[in-house]
This record gives structure tokens, C-alpha cells and sequence, in this order.
């Protein structure tokens, strides 16, 4: 009804999740919807998830992998301690359940002629090849996607290509650091 009488107009639409983004006209309208309706259709005390799945696949689409790994950082915060293993495994393991639950193309342990790269993640536009460590370096990662070639396989193909060492730590039980080439 609000979207009928003009009270609200639709900025964009991302397909992917079916979501319309709404706006306001002008802001005489939208300060009038914030004071006297909004709280009679929401509850506006409603707290974000620090995730923000729909945040975190718009990142990883168009290549923003400083934010997507911020983002990741803010995940591995959130899990309780009890839960994390001292197993580069188990970083391995939630990053890749999040990718696939989101529908990403990923795949965990890619086998090539001279070894496994640790994942996989590719879009329409970006290949992620991402190699992991717990308690080393992002530099020694990163340095085993070069020494092992994990990047020859897709030498052909057009879209763009990041080569992404990551570092957990098993103290903070989150991402220590990254380190990314293109």
C-alpha cells in the first residue's frame, strides 16, 4: 500500500536473493515514515547479525576481498571458543560450508598436477585461489600458491584471478592475516 500511493519507490532489485531495495522519494517523506509508521510496522529495535550474508556475496561478486575477509574476521569472532578446533581443517571447513550454503561455485582441496590448493571460489568475474595456514605465515601460503602453481589451471581463462594466503591463528582462533595477489 505504501508502495501504491508513492510513499516508497524500488531503487534496485538483486536478482540472486528476489530482494527490492526501497527508498524514499524525498526526505519530508522518509523523516514522516521513520517518526510515525515505521514503528507501527517494524520493530526498529531489531539487532543487524554482524554477518550480513547478502553483505558478504556482494563482496565476494565484485571482488572486494579487503571487506569480504574483514567480514570473516567478524564471523570467526562470533563463534564461541568451545567450538573452534586447533586444525587448519576446521578453518577450512567453516569458510567453505559458508561459501557452498550461499551458492558459491567452491570447491576445497582442488587437485592439480603438483598438489591441492586448500579452495576454490569462482564467480562470474573472479577466481579465488586461497591457500591456509594455521599458526604460519599469510607470506608462506601465499608463497606454496606460487611454488606449486595452483593458478596454472585457469592461466586461460578470462576472468580475473586472486591468489589469496591467509593465516589463522590458533590464540585468537580467527584470521591473523591476508595477503593477496592478482
Amino acid at each position: 500500500m505504501i508502495y501504491q500511493s508513492g510513499y516508497l519507490t524500488i531503487k534496485g532489485y538483486d536478482e540472486r536473493f528476489g530482494i527490492y531495495r526501497l527508498g524514499f522519494p524525498n526526505r519530508e517523506v522518509e523523516e514522516g515514515f521513520i517518526r510515525f509508521l515505521l514503528p507501527y510496522y517494524a520493530n526498529v529495535n531489531k539487532v543487524e547479525s554482524p554477518f550480513e550474508i547478502l553483505k558478504f556475496v556482494r563482496e565476494v561478486r565484485a571482488g572486494d576481498y579487503e571487506s569480504f575477509f574483514r567480514r570473516l574476521q567478524s564471523f570467526f569472532s562470533d563463534i564461541p571458543y568451545e567450538l573452534a578446533r586447533e586444525l587448519e581443517l576446521h578453518y577450512q571447513n567453516v569458510l567453505y560450508i559458508v561459501c557452498k550454503l550461499v551458492g558459491f561455485y567452491v570447491k576445497a582441496e582442488y587437485h592439480t598436477s603438483e598438489g591441492r590448493v586448500d579452495m576454490v571460489l569462482q564467480t562470474d568475474k573472479f577466481i579465488y585461489i586461497m591457500e591456509f595456514k594455521l599458526n604460519g605465515t599469510a607470506e608462506e601460503a601465499l608463497q606454496q600458491i606460487e611454488d606449486k602453481h595452483y593458478a596454472r589451471p585457469f592461466a586461460t581463462d578470462s576472468r580475473k584471478l586472486f591468489k589469496i594466503g591467509v593465516n589463522f591463528s590458533a590464540e585468537t582462533r580467527n584470521i591473523e592475516k591476508w595477503l593477496v595477489e592478482n
